[in-house]
């Protein structure tokens, strides 16, 4: 079989290593677990909560997979014109959202390049990449209280205790008058607990026989909650601060999966909650940043709305289901780079599930420290047609940037790489991924 030309492209990111590179990538470095705290400066007065923790530049420079040094023309320039293009950036984006009626295109443009640090911007996008704030900046208010008071609604009604609720039936359904002369002449007055409600009922319908099958459910959420990112003191500790952020994920989960009874919880919904809920509740604008709770409910909603599939074992076999997805992601692999596929999936035959259902149900989050993946996410949320293409192709180019690694190992190395992906230089990553979007329109 002859074998296909590798396209210049791939070459330039898939070039070959120094020897000591070749022995940094067999550490096999996970994400970084530094406590690290870096504070990015706003361009407004107000404190800014902790930042997302950043790998040291050391580890950096020992185990990020770069292309050869002479290639600098990429967006691989100097930090001094990094931060000016940022600054750029950012100016575009606040003038976008100074707007009367924001240009979603230009928006999801701008975005996709990656949203600065500072000023609230990347709050305030997420919201319209994921249709929860209107174009129309007049509209943006009156919106936010709608919303805001239905999530309140939501807790009321669905995060209430039985007990409460059959105390509330008690009472509206007592007649004062005769409560009033029993309690003169020393009488409690008797309960009258419908059947259906009695704590020992069976019934479908009964809603202490729906609290304890919620328990089950809501124990997961509470372990996995207090999984979340420990290396993090905004989600992890004994702070007040850090109790009631994750008292705020429980909260979400807890109604998502009272609301979404086909789906309840899946472990690892908490991993793709924690991205929306840090950037939300980071806002500067206090009023904003005290809602981030009911905001991140609705924004976790509509982000599922296009993964829900995903979470939904009846459906693993379906054309909607994980697997079905996964393959997508092979055929794109072979479509780009049918060597490396080939390599993986015949030659050392690593099936694509033991790494790719991590990669796409928990959208990245887990690969890359949490600084990255908020850069990553920026582009997702930022593609017009939902996040899961742009997803598949940065899948793809994961593989791609290791390529050479890939094709020189045999299954218990190359699983083992692919399981701890080594750190990356995440523009790059997404400029491959790009190129792949350009190579498959053209």
């Amino acid at each position: 079989m002859v074998k296909k030309d590798v396209p210049e492209w791939l070459n330039y990111w898939s070039s070959n290593p120094s020897p000591e590179m070749e022995d940094r990538v067999l550490q096999y470095t996970t994400k970084s677990t530094s406590t690290t705290i870096t504070t990015e400066s706003p361009l407004e007065t107000p404190p800014i909560p902790e930042s997302p923790p950043q790998q040291k530049k050391e580890e950096e420079e020992e185990n990020s997979i770069k292309p050869e040094e002479d290639n600098d023309d990429y967006g691989r320039n100097s930090t001094s014109s990094v931060s000016a293009e940022d600054i750029s950036r950012q100016s575009q984006l606040l003038a976008e959202l100074s707007r009367k009626v924001v240009n979603m295109l230009e928006l999801r443009r701008l975005a996709s390049q990656g949203i600065p640090d500072g000023a609230g911007i990347r709050s305030t996008v997420w919201k319209l990449l994921l249709g929860y704030l209107p174009v129309d900046r007049g509209h943006w208010a009156n919106e936010l209280v709608k919303k805001r008071s239905q999530y309140k609604h939501f807790v009321e009604e669905l995060l209430v205790n039985p007990s409460e609720i059959t105390r509330k039936m008690e009472r509206s359904g007592r007649h004062e008058t005769d409560e009033s002369k029993l309690e003169e002449k020393g009488f409690l007055p008797r309960s009258e607990i419908p059947q259906g409600e009695h704590p020992l009922s069976l019934g479908k319908t009964s809603i202490w026989n729906q609290f304890f099958q919620d328990t089950e459910i809501i124990e997961q959420i509470d372990r996995d909650v207090m999984r979340t990112h420990p290396d993090m003191h905004f989600f992890s500790g004994d702070s007040s601060f850090a109790k009631a952020n994750q008292e705020s994920l429980r909260r979400i989960l807890i109604i998502f999966a009272k609301l979404n009874p086909g789906i309840r919880y899946v472990q690892g919904m908490n991993e793709v909650l924690a991205p929306l809920f840090y950037v939300f509740r980071n806002d500067p604008d206090e009023g904003n940043a005290a809602s981030a709770e009911a905001d991140t409910f609705f924004c976790f909603v509509e982000l599922l709305s296009g993964f829900r599939d995903h979470f939904c074992q009846q459906l693993d076999n379906s054309v909607v289901g994980i697997r079905s997805t996964i393959t997508k992601m092979s055929q794109l692999l072979k479509e780009h780079d049918e060597e490396l596929w080939r390599h993986l999936e015949i030659t050392t035959k690593v099936n694509p599930q033991f790494y790719a259902f991590r990669w796409i149900t928990l959208l990245l989050t887990q690969e890359f420290n949490f600084a990255d993946s908020l850069h990553i996410w920026d582009t997702l949320l930022s593609d017009p047609e939902g996040p899961q293409e742009t997803l598949l192709r940065v899948c793809c180019a994961m593989l791609i940037l290791i390529r050479r690694r890939l094709l020189a190992g045999d299954f218990t190395s190359n699983l083992k790489l692919l399981q701890h992906y080594p750190s990356s230089n995440i523009s790059h990553l997404l400029y491959v991924a790009d190129k792949l979007r350009a190579r498959t329109v053209g």
